[in-house]
């Protein structure tokens, strides 16, 4: 489903000048290699490098431990401590928004300032060219720098929107929550956004209070090692739970402090990200946006005002109060008869989202082909590139484009209402009068020759009317200039630049109306906030959530059902054609991202169809040189844990040893006995389990061997293995074939039948063989040293690499005991579970890895994210209807 769909959009394709000529024409080979792309249409599939974050928790004998430590007022306690942080985290992120928010407007007015003061001067003296030379010494200069910080943390880059919803649905991205990120964020926003380019700084709030909420709860930070805080809690991996739930806080209250709207910013966590969720969570993510709301709105309103505790600013962006003027009787915000237009609106909406969508794809591809291969300074010169032409377009269309219009005698009035006053007395100060006579103002300078959030009131707000020419052109303009900054390496919110092309469309149809059509009554800032809403929904296809944010920003709940209606029009005709702007770029990273469920037609499916078989595997005691080969030659987070047959598993249960040595094991028997270990191959040991294995298909397969084993050379023997194995699993191919520390053995010994025990992660072997976790072959398990849960997660969260370690000075004979570690109840699946309940089961409870075991207790593959992403999934559909 990346990109567009070949059977329903063709008409898209011709629509957008072949903008999403997409078709569904891959082989399924080519599917199943993931990370690659196709040549032809270079399509991107999701990767294999992207690691997933674990919200299960791994019930292992340390943590048993510590549970052991708990009681109810210690829970009791520790949940006061969550509600703590959680405030904290809003009351944090509703300073960054404060900081933000004063620059911004600091650097904005000392720039318009300076070349508005030049113009008035030049227009007289005939020296225009240096008010441009000044304008563009401003947005260069900030540009650059914001260019700058994205060079020293490239994940800045962007709103963040895409990387923190693939956080929330369970994908780990380097560097997404570091302070580092935030620093570099935060300065690089107000730096784009103070140098004049159509970006906005609502969009990355949710980014920064993302990073306070997954940073703020550990009091600790990797950029400032030598600052640390006594605070006990949320510092290991048995918190990331927890730490998962305080980003989805902190999201929420940037957008929360963005738009003033923390009904909305709770509903967008739940819409856009959180695999998760549950009514205490609900609870703690609205308390938290709350507190973002009221700490930006009192610092604001008393910074700006004066008033401290007057709480006149609800967030960055006010859309201020919709309200007829009293001197017309027959206006009205919006009337039945205007839900048509709104329709229709909606529809129009759409389909200029999905070309939004569509250029900016295309030139998203063409960056990650032509300019990120290149060096770093390539994307500062682009950069600097998108800001020169957007400052001359600017400065041209004001100068020569515009039009001198009347202002309505209704803004030059006194109103009642206090807040109306200050909207009022903020749309007229903005307006401008470049070379206009008194009374008059220049419309074209008006919208863009202020801040985005100006020019957006001046939409909503202004009675005056702007000429529909002046409109068209602006909505062009800005439209293909917002498509080509979106992308550009610098900090950059969507939201702003697309609500204030979306009202320049609504209010060019509402002018529209009211010229040709006769319709005088119609309220020309309901139309302009319905554009803005039909270009929104069109572009990020977000509906629940952005429905409420526009209804808290305007402070009218009338306007609920028409902007209903609009976003899920402008939502369906845009998701005719392709996804949202989100989801395009995180298509476009090769983020394995879980949607929401999947489609009917993927429950002809089962887990046996679509796992891994090709297992890497230990055993409960295995030997250090397995472990570190394991460790070297595969790159898995998990490995389960095994035995081979039945009676292995009870000696396993007594507390005997199984040991693995590379292709063999030893079975070390009771000291009653007193004969010496045998040597036994793990083929021949699989042909005396299988006879006891009838009804599973692995024994089926051993036993046909074993009846034919006098009349078939070994060859042959292998190639009919390989054709039932394929006919019963259609394995998924290996993408690490020559790492694999099983490429040497026969199918037979490959998928002989192994009884699982449990899992244990990659970072737990680790810190095992660091902290020499071991014991010799002439003693007893027993003698191993144990480590407590506080040791297993004194490296959380950056485990060493194996890679890394000298581990020469441990025996590599010696045996590492992983039972007490390793998570002996995960959760599993039957290989005959429909594909909607797995994908159910692993979204839903946030896993990572998800074993599929038969009813013998044997494992035979496992599920990872990849093997439930879209493209995968399609492509095991596609194998399914060629078998039939």
């Amino acid at each position: 489903m990346a990109g567009c769909r070949a059977s329903s959009q063709c008409c898209c394709c011709k629509f957008c000048c072949c903008c999403c000529g997409e078709h569904e024409t891959r082989t399924p080979e080519e599917l199943t290699i993931l990370g690659e792309t196709q040549e032809e249409e270079d399509e991107i599939l999701p990767r294999k490098d992207y690691e997933s974050l674990d919200y299960d928790r791994c019930i292992n004998d340390p943590y048993l431990e510590v549970l052991e430590t708990m009681d109810n007022k210690k829970g009791r306690r520790f949940e006061a401590v969550k509600w703590l942080v959680v405030c904290a985290i809003g009351v944090c992120t509703g300073l960054v928004g404060l900081f933000v928010d004063y620059f911004v407007r600091l650097f904005t007015q000392l720039k318009f300032g300076v070349v508005q003061a030049s113009v008035e001067e030049c227009s007289q003296k005939g020296c225009l060219a240096l008010s441009l030379l000044e304008l563009l010494g401003f947005n260069l200069t900030f540009v650059f720098l914001a260019s700058l910080l994205v060079l020293i943390e490239p994940v800045a880059a962007g709103s963040g929107i895409p990387e923190i919803k693939c956080y929330l649905n369970g994908v780990k991205i380097p560097g997404i929550v570091r302070l580092r990120t935030l620093v570099c964020k935060v300065f690089g926003v107000l730096f784009s956004v103070a140098g004049g380019l159509f970006v906005g700084k609502e969009g990355p709030m949710v980014h920064s209070g993302a990073v306070v909420g997954a940073g703020l709860p550990q009091f600790q930070s990797i950029s400032l090692r030598k600052i640390q805080f006594n605070f006990p809690y949320f510092r290991s991996d048995r918190y990331e739970r927890d730490k998962r739930n305080f980003v989805s806080a902190g999201a929420a209250a940037g957008i929360a402090a963005a738009f003033g709207a923390p009904i909305g910013g709770t509903l967008f966590t739940l819409e856009e990200g959180s695999s998760f969720w549950n009514q205490g969570l609900t609870w703690k993510v609205l308390f938290c946006s709350m507190s973002a709301t009221f700490t930006l709105n009192f610092f604001r309103s008393g910074v700006q005002f004066g008033n401290w505790g007057s709480f006149q600013l609800p967030g960055l962006l006010n859309f201020g109060e919709f309200k007829c003027s009293d001197s017309d009787k027959k206006c009205h915000l919006w009337t039945a008869m205007d839900m048509g237009f709104f329709v229709v609106m909606g529809v129009i909406g759409g389909l200029l989202g999905a070309i939004f969508n569509c250029l900016n794809k295309r030139l998203a591809k063409y960056r990650m082909r032509n300019v990120h291969p290149k060096p770093k300074l390539v994307r500062v010169l682009e950069s600097l590139l998108v800001s020169l032409v957007t400052t001359m377009v600017v400065f041209v269309a004001s100068m020569v484009l515009g039009e001198c219009r009347e202002l309505s005698p209704s803004s030059r009035t006194r109103n009642n209402s206090l807040h109306l006053q200050m909207v009022t007395e903020d749309v007229n100060s903005s307006t401008k009068t470049f070379f206009c006579p008194n009374d008059t103002y220049n419309d074209m300078a008006t919208l863009f020759f202020n801040p985005q959030e100006s020019a957006i009131l001046q939409l909503f707000h202004q009675d005056g009317t702007f000429s529909p020419v002046t409109l068209a052109l602006f909505f062009v303009l800005y439209f293909l200039l917002a498509c080509w900054t979106y992308g550009i390496s610098v900090p950059s919110g969507l939201f702003v630049p697309i609500l204030l092309c979306g009202a320049a469309y609504g209010r060019l149809v509402a002018n529209l109306l009211k010229s040709y059509i006769g319709l005088g009554h119609i309220y020309s800032g309901t139309f302009a906030l319905i554009g803005a809403a039909a270009l929104l929904g069109g572009v990020v296809r977000m509906t629940i959530s952005l429905t409420v944010i526009l209804i808290e920003s305007t402070n009218e709940i009338t306007y609920g059902l028409p902007i209903m209606i609009t976003l899920m029009v402008a939502k369906w005709i845009g998701d005719y054609f392709n996804k949202g702007i989100y989801d395009i770029h995180v298509g476009l990273r090769g983020v394995p991202l879980l949607e929401w469920e999947t489609e009917v037609e993927m429950d002809k499916l089962r887990a046996s169809d679509i796992m891994e078989p090709n297992l890497t595997y230990v055993y409960p005691h295995t030997r250090i040189q397995s472990l570190v080969s394991i460790l070297r030659t595969t790159v898995h987070h998990a490995f389960p844990v095994v035995t081979e047959n039945r009676g292995n598993e009870k000696e396993f249960m007594k507390g005997n040893q199984l040991i693995s040595n590379n292709i063999k094991f030893k079975v070390k028997e009771t000291a009653l006995s007193g004969k010496k270990s045998s040597i036994l191959t793990r083929a021949g040991e699989q042909r005396k389990r299988s006879q006891s294995m009838k009804s599973y298909p692995s024994s089926e397969l051993r036993n046909m061997c074993d009846e034919h084993i006098a009349s078939e050379d070994p060859a042959e023997k292998e190639d009919l293995l390989q054709q039932m194995l394929e006919r019963r699993y259609t394995p998924y191919p290996n993408l690490y074939p020559d790492q694999s520390p099983s490429e040497d053995w026969t199918m037979e010994e490959r998928f002989r039948p192994l009884t699982f025990h449990g899992l244990i992660l990659r970072s737990q072997l680790v810190t095992l063989l660091v902290r020499g976790v071991c014991y010799s072959e002439s003693q007893s398990s027993a003698n191993q040293p144990r480590l407590s849960y506080a040791e297993m997660a004194e490296d959380y969260p950056r485990y060493p690499d194996i890679h890394d370690l000298d581990l020469t000075l441990l025996n590599p004979r010696m045996i590492v005991d992983v039972t007490p570690y390793m998570n002996p109840s995960p959760f599993t699946v039957s290989p005959n579970t429909h594909v909607s309940q797995v994908f159910n089961l692993f979204r839903t409870m946030g896993l990572r890895h998800l074993p599929v075991v038969n009813a013998m207790g044997e494992i035979v593959g496992i599920i990872t994210r990849h093997n439930l992403t879209y493209e995968f999934l399609q492509a095991r559909l596609r194998q399914h209807y060629h078998t039939m």
